[in-house]
């Protein structure tokens, strides 16, 4: 069964090319060990290092459209808002079922790819990798908030 591995893992890797239009997300994947092992790491955004810093500072303009550009850069680092349209009803139910095969094989995938290091949470640890995961989400935390922020202002101002 180990030899078996390596084979089991390359045909998740096409099945999950096939599948998800999103490559991205088949390489973070298929190289979430080296991610374990803090030999690659997820940069940090500067907008959210600044969101980080003072989530809730006024921006220097307060008017509507850089207000509107705020958010819209914002939204470009994090994905779409909460409130965000939702175009579901315009996709097609192979769309959806092939997203959620795609789904499926990227999480495979990285279930494979996790469970070829042994003790992964320890060497995580030991590695820094799992503080370096912490801080990218206290970055997108703070983002979200600071977005959240802004379109209160917006709100309030009657934009």
């Amino acid at each position: 069964m180990p030899r078996l591995l390596p084979l089991f893992a390359l045909v998740l890797l096409c099945a999950a090319c096939a599948a998800v239009p999103d490559r991205k997300r088949v390489t973070d994947a298929a190289t979430s060990p080296l991610a374990d092992l803090n030999l690659t790491r997820t940069e940090i955004p500067d907008l959210l290092l600044a969101a980080q810093a003072a989530p809730y500072a006024l921006p220097p303009v307060t008017g509507c459209e850089a207000l509107g550009e705020a958010i819209a850069a914002l939204d470009e680092v994090l994905g779409p808002d909460l409130d965000a349209p939702r175009d579901e009803a315009e996709r097609s139910m192979v769309e959806r079922g092939s997203e959620a095969v795609g789904d499926a094989a990227v999480g495979a995938l990285q279930g494979a790819a996790q469970g070829v290091l042994p003790f992964r949470g320890w060497l995580r640890k030991l590695s820094g990798a799992d503080k370096h995961s912490r801080e990218v989400s206290a970055a997108i935390a703070a983002g979200r908030a600071r977005r959240a922020f802004i379109k209160g202002l917006r709100v309030g101002l009657a934009c």
